[in-house]
């Protein structure tokens, strides 16, 4: 998809989890946080340009609604979430994680095994959500066998392509980067589970 001129030197945010106590999270890859990404001449109807926006850059399973408001992740899938209308709070990485607030034309990349709910949230949130091609998503709760949890997690591949910039986004470079030459498969399948020396922290 040809780059939208509006969406040019735009840089996520990223926050490393550490691996939690009641929630697996990744133990590689970061969560993503692309600010504000939403042209203001869509803003009338930002749940159809993110929709549309995902779906060209091969973002499938694309649903429209809400956040749950209890702790859960998916073990078999990466997600992106964008906020089309409203605010809300969300907490990632289980009960000692994150906390941090987002917006509409905010849209987060949850790597599987992520732990994420929603805390409070705006009466008019709506949230477009989508996951790479190939993928769906299951629902892990609190008390999930985490173990089992994390071989499921380990086996799911590197995106192709970025939700928002394609095939050459800041995802795909910043995922590879830090998954690593030698925890990446040829299929971009993680091959090990523990790397802690960049968890747990974020930046621009």
């Amino acid at each position: 998809m040809e780059t939208d001129r509006t969406l040019q030197g735009i840089a996520p945010q990223l926050l490393f989890l550490e691996p939690g106590e009641d929630v697996p999270n990744h133990p590689l890859l970061p969560v993503l946080l692309y600010g504000r990404v939403l042209p203001s001449r869509a803003a009338s109807a930002a749940d159809v340009w993110f929709v549309q926006r995902l779906a060209a850059n091969g973002w499938g399973g694309i649903w429209r609604g809400g956040i749950f408001s209890f702790p859960h992740f998916h073990t078999t899938a990466h997600e992106a979430l964008a906020v089309a209308r409203g605010r809300a709070r969300l907490r990632l990485g289980g009960r000692r994680g994150a906390v941090l607030e987002v917006g509409a034309g905010d849209l987060l990349v949850l790597p599987a095994g992520t732990g994420h709910e929603r805390l409070a949230a705006s009466r008019d949130l709506l949230v477009v959500g989508a996951y790479p091609s190939g993928q769906s998503w299951d629902l892990g709760r609190l008390g999930e066998d985490l173990p089992s949890a994390r071989r499921r997690i380990a086996g799911v591949p590197l995106p192709a392509t970025d939700p928002l910039f394609g095939v050459d986004g800041p995802l795909v470079h910043i995922w590879r980067q830090a998954v690593g030459c030698s925890g990446r498969g040829s299929d971009g399948v993680v091959q090990e589970w523990s790397r802690a020396d960049r968890r747990g922290t974020s930046t621009q």
